[in-house]
């Protein structure tokens, strides 16, 4: 029984390697992800879902680089972006964007009432030097800065953090996680490559979902994915429908059947 289990999996895996012929399906990922609604528990929440997809990338075997992240007030975290390393990285996290929704009885209310916190996740493709975006040099402000963190060896102490602003589009990206102020500079310029070919990309899709009467941007106001831990245990995709009561372990990185439920309804609907 094992051995057909083995093969049904196998079976699953090469269908799903065959619907992620996009594009940038088989490029690496960023993953950003900045908390909502909800304060503190809002940027705890962001916290958890970075240890999540963390997991999910090891139980994958795939890189991480945490390249930017800015810690919470009293937990958790105001942002992160980390580099996803190996084959269809971006083509199953795409699966990821949006708004993450948590309710539970706050560990930081004294009153221990429940809270619904919000969470975004944005995933883009790493974008090689092969493929053309326009920068031109006098649209860019680079400011230097010094690392923040929560201290020890990793943490610097000169100003060899980057943080470079896209004057047009207003987009910013920023890297601290090199002791080399060079070095951070050719990370945040990656992200920016990227960034920006997204934002175009998406430019164009949203001008033909106009004519199929739907709306590709997300907002804190459409999850996609429910997560319930008070008054009972539930994690439902709003997409797709696929449910599991097992909260802890989809919080530990057991986010395939999401995922791969999430990219088989995309290729039927061509989406």
């Amino acid at each position: 029984m094992n051995g057909l289990d083995n093969v049904a999996s196998q079976l699953e895996q090469m269908e799903l390697g065959l619907m992620l012929r996009g594009e940038f399906d088989q490029n690496n990922a960023i993953l950003n992800i900045h908390p909502g609604a909800g304060g503190v528990d809002a940027q705890d929440w962001a916290g958890m879902l970075m240890r999540m997809y963390l997991r999910w990338c090891d139980g994958r075997d795939y890189q991480t680089e945490i390249v930017d992240i800015t810690p919470g007030d009293e937990a958790g975290i105001k942002g992160a972006t980390i580099l996803v390393t190996g084959k269809l990285a971006y083509g199953y996290l795409q699966a990821e964007t949006g708004v993450h929704r948590l309710v539970r009885l706050s560990p930081y209310d004294f009153n221990k009432r429940r809270h619904t916190s919000f969470a975004a996740v944005d995933v883009t493709p790493e974008i090689d030097d092969t493929v053309e975006v326009d920068i031109q040099q006098e649209d860019l402000r680079i400011d230097t800065y010094r690392a923040s963190g929560a201290g020890g060896q990793h943490v610097n102490v000169t100003d060899s953090a980057i943080r470079i602003t896209h004057k047009p589009t207003g987009i910013i990206v920023q890297c601290q996680n090199e002791r080399s102020q060079h070095k951070n500079r050719e990370i945040a310029m990656k992200l920016l490559r990227s960034r920006l070919h997204e934002k175009y990309r998406t430019e164009r899709e949203e001008e033909l979902a106009k004519q199929r009467s739907e709306r590709l941007e997300i907002n804190f106001g459409s999850q996609i994915r429910s997560y319930v831990l008070h008054p009972y245990q539930r994690v439902k995709d709003l997409r797709t429908s696929v449910e599991t009561g097992n909260v802890n372990a989809v919080l530990d990185g057991a986010l395939d059947p999401f995922i791969e439920s999430y990219l088989k309804m995309k290729a039927k609907t061509n989406l």
